[in-house]
């Protein structure tokens, strides 16, 4: 009988052989997770070419379940459920097995035995393609037919006491670096200093040495260890590897303190650009089948957040790997398919780490972001986010209480508001509107004159609105420069009788309401109401009071700072929407690769004529420069010529205080930057935003930063007389009246 059977498996092969290629029908992952493995009702077994089609289509698609029930009582009695699926999930993923191909090519039957021949395609993300052609072997029970079941089946070298295992290659982690070639995020090691409670003979002595190498207080400090049990070892601090080489005499010489170190990823400077670079972590468990799918093992650091997250497959390079067969015991029998590691590739950003840590600096503890594009390319220069946070909390030993105050901060310092902080513009908006004016409503920006006696009865004098000041007679573009209120009311009431899709629609076409298209950190796209909107979001129709608000940047409008600096840029360029780019090349690979350079893209132009566009710079250039603008008390002296826009933005209710905006490009005559700075729920625009922007342009140009006002040194405080109006108008009047 065995001498029989071997022949017809024989026969089998012999069939296989003389077969064409088979008809490949790709699997999911192998790691995708499946049904819990209970009783099924199982299809009906008469012909064993039913049940092995069965068993292999349930494979490809990861059903254990069914399988299981597919096979023969005796196998069902040497297996349970559980070790059944465990054998077949354990052994995909050790081989790193991302799709199961099978197909049944014959097969033949004697008596209550049977055999079927099948084809075996395993794709794996490290060892490459495994493919064989193997058999399996069927037996009756009554009118049933099962699968006679072992290992062999998963691959025919399993079978017996035998296993894959895959040995990893995990490359170095490339570096992340400014535009000059300066550390942004790197490799290195992290050194944890800490103290044994026990073994410390001077309390006075180890506080004075951890506070010289920390910023916690001696309180801190001790809080940490002074409970502690005799002989632990308790974590106090992570520093960086140069600090405890410079402090080694100090640190080694001081009983009952000790240093871990351990090779890990470092952020220099303290983080600089914290909200670009972002932080690595643990693959986190929601995404282990995902890592897994690529060649991962599953117990590395990984991007979690900005470059470090958008470049993992730049940076992380490609896992290599051995898969070998072994025994039981752990003895290699045979290596079966090796593949070699490749190395990440360094990403070189466009911000210049000195520049971004001065602007950061400027930005302080202040809410808000400031934003600096270079006006020509798109490439950011400097993205500040405040509050902010030291990256390296994430990555060191002692960083878990760091990161439990990061997540529970209610100042939200994760946030990157430069891109995902939503704001009404305010005034910064009359840009846009002065646009509209001139291309839709014809109206000349110096023939075109409105009297301002410091209010606005458009609406009726029971909707009365007032300016901060009586501006008199006054052209387009002088209200543009002095930024009054009542000009631009009487322009958005016009507007809305040429059209109430006017002014969202140049909002739109000065790129708001859409996402920049910045690469590596994905940005919002605020908003842009206009009636549909307003019906399908509010319930309401569009009224005349809308457009109003909206053309002094009010009502429901709401921008991200980058999509400003972008409008600013455009402004500043001659009228080009630049998509903004962080990354300005990837370098060279190993393997022959060449580097990757990011090229300038424009995305789309203003929708403003030259000699237009002309005149609202000149305007712009007027509110730093002439005496009706609003800040030119702030960039008195400076040698560089700054135009810009100040914007005070409503942000709640009547106690609240409004955003501070400043938008610039500098030098006027000649612009290569672009400039936002948002402080939220200060003040004014000129006494908040605008002496920092001015910061901003000295840093940049390496000229002594000139002292902010008081009110501005503290980032909140009573504003003094405002320069411009800023009060929503809040009546809904249908546009007929």
């Amino acid at each position: 009988m065995m001498r029989k059977a071997a022949l017809i498996v024989a026969c089998l092969l012999l069939v296989v052989a003389c077969k064409g290629p088979a008809v490949e029908t790709p699997a999911p992952p192998a790691s995708t997770p499946t049904p819990s493995i209970a009783p099924t009702p199982t299809p009906a077994r008469a012909l064993p070419d039913a049940t092995a089609a069965l068993f292999l289509d349930s494979w490809m698609r990861g059903d254990y379940g069914t399988m299981y029930n597919l096979l023969s009582p005796t196998s069902r009695a040497a297996i349970d459920a559980d070790g059944f699926a465990h054998r077949y999930r354990s052994t995909l993923i050790e081989a790193s097995v991302l799709t199961v191909t099978t197909r049944l090519q014959s097969s033949l039957r004697d008596g209550d035995q049977a055999w079927a021949a099948f084809n075996l395609k395993l794709d794996t993300a490290l060892a490459g393609t495994l493919v064989t052609d193997t058999i399996m072997s069927l037996s009756r029970q009554g009118e049933q037919w099962g699968v006679d079941w072992d290992a062999s089946l998963i691959w025919p070298q399993l079978a017996g006491d035998h296993y894959f295992r895959m040995e990893y290659t995990v490359p170095l982690r490339a570096n992340i670096y400014d535009l000059n070639g300066l550390g942004l995020a790197r490799e290195g090691t992290i050194v944890t200093v800490g103290v044994i409670p026990g073994d410390v003979e001077d309390d006075e002595a180890v506080l004075a040495a951890l506070m010289q190498i920390t910023d916690l207080t001696a309180e801190e400090i001790l809080g940490r260890y002074i409970d502690a049990p005799a002989t632990w070892k308790t974590t106090i601090a992570d520093i960086p590897a140069e600090v405890s080489i410079e402090h080694n005499d100090m640190l080694a010489s001081t009983p009952g303190i000790y240093r871990d170190e351990k090779p890990g990823r470092i952020y220099p400077h303290g983080g600089a650009a914290p909200h670009i670079v972002g932080w690595v972590a643990p693959v986190p468990a929601e995404q282990l089948d995902a890592y897994r799918a690529r060649g991962y093992r599953g117990d590395e650091w990984v991007g979690i957040y900005g470059i470090e997250a958008w470049g993992e497959e730049i940076l992380g390079g490609k896992h290599g790997g051995k898969l070998t067969l072994i025994t039981g015991a752990g003895e290699v029998v045979e290596v079966l398919s090796e593949t070699s590691a490749v190395p990440g590739r360094a990403i070189y950003t466009t911000i210049d780490r000195d520049f971004q840590e001065k602007v950061q600096q400027i930005l302080g503890q202040r809410k808000g972001a400031i934003v600096v594009l270079d006006a020509r390319t798109g490439a950011v220069r400097a993205l500040a986010s405040s509050p902010g946070f030291d990256s390296n909390v994430f990555v060191g030993p002692a960083g878990e209480v760091g990161r439990s105050q990061l997540l529970a901060d209610p100042r939200h310092p994760l946030v990157n508001r430069a891109i995902h902080g939503i704001y009404p513009l305010g005034s910064v908006f009359k840009i846009v509107t002065i646009a509209a004016a001139m291309e839709e409503a014809h109206m000349d920006p110096v023939g075109t004159s409105f009297f301002c006696p410091g209010y606005w009865d458009g609406l009726g004098a029971a909707a009365r609105k007032a300016c901060w000041t009586s501006h008199g007679d006054i052209t387009l573009k002088d209200a543009l420069t002095a930024s009054c209120d009542v000009t631009f009311y009487e322009v958005g009431l016009t507007l809305d009788g040429v059209g109430q899709d006017i002014l969202p629609d140049y909002a739109r076409g000065f790129g708001f309401g859409v996402s920049t298209g910045l690469e590596a950190l994905p940005d919002d796209a605020g908003l842009v109401p206009d009636y549909e909107w307003k019906v399908n979001n509010i319930g309401e129709a569009w009224w005349v009071g809308d457009t109003i608000n909206l053309a002094i940047g009010q009502g429901y409008l709401l921008v991200t700072p980058i999509q400003v600096a972008r409008m600013m840029a455009a402004v500043a360029n001659g009228g080009t929407l630049l998509r903004p780019f962080l990354i300005d090349r990837i370098g060279s690979g190993a393997n022959g690769e060449p580097a990757q350079v990011t090229e300038p893209e424009g995305v789309g132009t203003v929708p403003l004529s030259a000699a237009h566009l002309i005149a609202i710079q000149e305007a712009l250039l007027g509110v730093t420069t002439m005496s009706i603008g609003t800040a030119p008390h702030r960039f008195t002296g400076l040698s560089i010529l700054v135009a810009g826009k100040t914007g005070t933005a409503e942000s709640g209710g009547p106690e609240t205080m409004p955003h501070s905006w400043f938008a610039a490009y500098a030098p006027a005559h000649d612009p290569e930057i672009a400039i936002v700075v948002i402080v939220e729920k200060v003040g004014e625009g000129s006494t908040f935003a605008a002496p920092m922007t001015r910061q901003v342009v000295e840093a940049y140009y390496g000229l002594p930063l000139t002292p902010l006002p008081p009110q501005a040194m503290e980032g909140y405080a009573t504003p003094t007389p405002p320069p411009e109006a800023t009060e929503e108008i809040t009546t809904t009047i249908p546009a007929d009246q």
